[in-house]
C-alpha cells in the first residue's frame, strides 16, 4: 500500500515535471524566433524590413531610414536615393517633397531639427545624381506623423525616416 502510494506520486511528480519542462521550451523556442524576426527587420540601428516601405514608382522604394540621432545615409538609403534619382531623371515634369521623421524620443525641437536634416542629406544625395533642386522641397514632421507608434526599437527605427512624396 505505502508502495503503490510512493510510485504514484512518484509518477505524478515525473509526469508534471516533464509537461511544466515542455512548457518552458516552447516559450524559449518562440521568443528566440521573434527575436530572429526582429533581427532580420533591423540591421545594427536601422530599419532594414519591407514591411513599411511604399513606392515613389514600379521598382523605386519611397522611403530611407537612419540611425538614432543621426542624418548620415546608409548604404541601403543611397542605393534607394540612386533609384529614385534616375527616375526623377526620367520624369523631368515631376517634383516631390521630402518628409524628414523621428522617432518619439527627444524633444519636438530637436526631432524637428533632426528630421529636417535627414531630408536635407536626402535632397543632397538626389542633386549630387542630377535632380534639380528646383523640384524637391524639404519638410520635418519630426515625430508627429509615425508609421509605427509602438514604443519598441523596432517601432523606432521603422519611424527614423525620410519619405519622397509626389507633389504634382
Amino acid at each position: 500500500m505505502i508502495l503503490s502510494k510512493i510510485c504514484r506520486s512518484t509518477f505524478l511528480v515525473v509526469l508534471l515535471s516533464m509537461v511544466l519542462s515542455a512548457c518552458a521550451t516552447q516559450k524559449t523556442t518562440t521568443t528566440a524566433t521573434a527575436i530572429k524576426k526582429i533581427d532580420a527587420q533591423i540591421q545594427g540601428d536601422v530599419y532594414a524590413g519591407k514591411d513599411t516601405v511604399k513606392y515613389l514608382a514600379e521598382g523605386v522604394p519611397d522611403r530611407v531610414f537612419f540611425a538614432t540621432n543621426e542624418s548620415v545615409l546608409t548604404t541601403a538609403s543611397r542605393d534607394t536615393l540612386r533609384k529614385q534619382a534616375a527616375w526623377l531623371r526620367k520624369n523631368s515634369d515631376v517634383t516631390v517633397v521630402l518628409e524628414g521623421h523621428c522617432d518619439e524620443r527627444g524633444t519636438r525641437e530637436y526631432n524637428l531639427a533632426l528630421g529636417e536634416r535627414r531630408a536635407n542629406a536626402a535632397k543632397d544625395y538626389l542633386m549630387t545624381y542630377g535632380v534639380s533642386s528646383d523640384r524637391i522641397s524639404v519638410i520635418s514632421y519630426g515625430k508627429e506623423r509615425p508609421v509605427d507608434s509602438g514604443s519598441t526599437p523596432l517601432a523606432w527605427s521603422k519611424n527614423r525616416r525620410s519619405v519622397t512624396v509626389k507633389a504634382n
